[in-house]
C-alpha cells in the first residue's frame, strides 16, 4: 500500500477507538433526569446561593439576571452578583434589575482589583462565596456558580438541586447551549462542544471514582461543604480554564461529579464573526495543552491524522487512482461525520454540515497554534482587557494551577 493508504488505515483504526473506546463521547444523552424532584421532600428544599461574576456585562445582564430573580425554586434562594471591575455600569444596572424584579434577595458587590496570583473571575467568585457563607441566616447548602451571559429557565435551579440530591452528587454542571444564530456560530459552536466532549467524555466524568474530571463553568451547582473541603476557588486561583480546575479540585477532595448537556440553560453571548470565535478558542487553547510544546506537536499531529487525513486520502484516491487510500479515507470520513451528527441534531443544525467537520477541525488547529504563538509573545490568555500569562513554572505555580498536568483520561 502507499504511504497515504497506510495513514488512512491509521485514521480508520483511530476512529474505531474513538467511537467505541472513549466513553461514547459523541452521544448527547447525558442530560438531567426528569423525575429527580421526587427525591426532595416538599418542605426540605436546601438553601442555594447563586454567585455571578460579571465584568462589563451591561449589554447581556437584562436578559440573564432576571432569569435568576424569577426562579420558581421552593427553597431559600439568594443571588450575589460580583462586579469585577466593570466600566460600563454593570453594578448599577444589576441593582436596577433587582429592584425591578423583586422577590429574591440580591446582593451586588465588588471585590476590588484581584490580589496577586489570582485571575479576575476567580477573585470575584471567591468574594461571592465569602458573602454567601457570611449571610445572617446561615450559609447556603449549595452554591450555583453561573456566568453573567447565562440565561436560566424558571425551573433550572430546582432541577439542578433535585439531580444533586437524588444522585448524592457534590457537583452538577450543565454545558449551556451556546448561541448559533450566525453563520460562523453555526459552523464553529457545535464543534466546540463536540471537541470538549471528546477531550472529557461526559460518561467518564460521571463515573464514580474515575480520573476524568471536568465541568462547564457557565452552570455549576456545588455543595458548599465540598467547596470548603476542596478549597474552592483558592486551590486553583491562577487557573485560566477554571471550570476543569474546579472539577479536579472537587474530585481530589472525594466529591462526586456529573456533567451533561443543558436543555433549559442557554448562553446569550453573541459571537457574530470568525474573529470573535477565534479569540474565544485561542485565549485558552494552549493552556488546555498545559503550555507544553511537545503536547502541542502531538495535538497537531493527532488532529491531522484523525480529521485531515481522511479527506486527503479520498483526494488521493480520486486524483492519483489510489483505490486503497480512497476507500480507507472514505471509511474514516464516514465515521467522523456519523460521530458529529448527534451534536448537530442537539444544536438543531443541518446534518449536511457533518461531512464538513474537517474544515472546522482545520480552523481549530490553526486557533490552537495561534494560542501558543500568543503565549510565547507574552500575550497569554486575554479576556476583557486583562492578560493572564502562564503561572510560575515552579512547584508553587503548578500547585496554584490546580494540578493541570493530570491527564484527562
Amino acid at each position: 500500500m502507499s504511504t497515504i493508504a497506510w495513514i488512512a488505515l491509521a485514521s480508520v483504526v483511530a476512529w474505531g477507538w474513538l467511537l467505541l473506546g472513549r466513553g461514547l463521547y459523541w452521544r448527547t444523552d447525558q442530560r438531567l433526569p426528569e423525575a429527580a424532584e421526587e427525591a426532595v421532600e416538599a418542605d426540605r428544599w436546601p438553601s442555594v446561593a447563586v454567585v455571578v461574576p460579571a465584568r462589563d456585562e451591561a449589554e447581556l445582564l437584562p436578559r440573564t439576571l432576571p432569569s435568576l430573580l424569577t426562579q420558581d425554586y421552593p427553597g431559600r434562594l439568594a443571588v450575589f452578583l460580583v462586579d469585577d471591575g466593570s466600566t460600563d455600569g454593570t453594578g448599577a444596572l444589576a441593582r436596577e434589575l433587582a429592584a425591578r424584579h423583586g422577590g429574591r434577595r440580591v446582593t451586588v458587590s465588588s471585590p476590588g482589583a484581584p490580589a496577586p496570583g489570582w485571575t479576575g473571575k476567580l477573585w470575584a467568585v471567591r468574594h461571592g462565596i465569602a458573602l454567601a457563607r457570611s449571610a445572617r441566616e446561615g450559609g447556603p447548602e449549595y452554591l450555583l456558580l453561573t456566568d453573567a451571559d447565562i440565561a436560566h429557565e424558571p425551573d433550572s435551579v430546582r432541577r439542578l438541586v433535585a439531580a444533586a440530591t437524588a444522585g448524592r452528587l457534590d457537583l452538577v454542571s450543565q454545558m449551556a447551549r451556546l448561541r448559533t444564530a450566525g453563520g460562523w456560530e453555526r459552523r464553529i459552536v457545535p464543534a466546540f462542544v463536540y471537541f470538549f466532549a471528546m477531550l472529557y467524555p461526559f460518561r467518564w466524568v460521571n463515573r464514580a471514582g474515575a480520573r476524568t474530571a471536568a465541568a462547564a463553568g457557565g452552570c455549576v451547582l456545588l455543595r458548599t461543604a465540598t467547596a470548603v473541603r476542596a478549597g474552592v476557588p483558592e486551590a486553583y486561583r491562577q487557573a485560566v480554564i477554571d471550570d476543569v480546575s474546579l472539577a479536579r479540585a472537587v474530585r481530589r477532595a472525594g466529591g462526586r461529579l456529573w456533567l451533561g448537556l443543558a436543555d433549559r440553560v442557554d448562553s446569550v453571548r453573541p459571537y457574530p464573526g470568525l474573529a470573535d470565535l477565534w479569540s474565544m478558542v485561542a485565549r485558552c487553547a494552549y493552556a488546555q495543552l498545559w503550555h507544553q510544546p511537545l503536547v502541542l506537536v502531538a495535538a497537531v499531529a493527532g488532529l491531522g491524522l484523525v480529521f485531515l487525513a481522511p479527506p486527503a486520502a479520498v483526494a488521493a484516491g480520486l486524483l492519483a487512482g489510489d483505490a486503497a487510500a480512497g476507500a480507507l479515507g472514505a471509511a474514516a470520513w464516514a465515521a467522523m461525520a456519523a460521530s458529529y451528527a448527534p451534536m448537530l441534531r442537539y444544536y438543531r443544525q443541518s446534518l449536511w454540515q457533518a461531512p464538513a467537520l474537517p474544515v472546522t477541525a482545520a480552523l481549530y488547529l490553526c486557533m490552537t497554534v495561534d494560542s501558543a504563538v500568543r503565549h510565547y509573545r507574552g500575550r497569554g490568555a486575554q479576556w476583557k482587557g486583562r492578560t493572564y500569562p502562564r503561572p510560575d513554572a515552579g512547584p508553587a505555580g503548578r500547585r496554584a494551577e490546580a494540578a493541570a498536568p493530570e491527564h484527562p483520561a
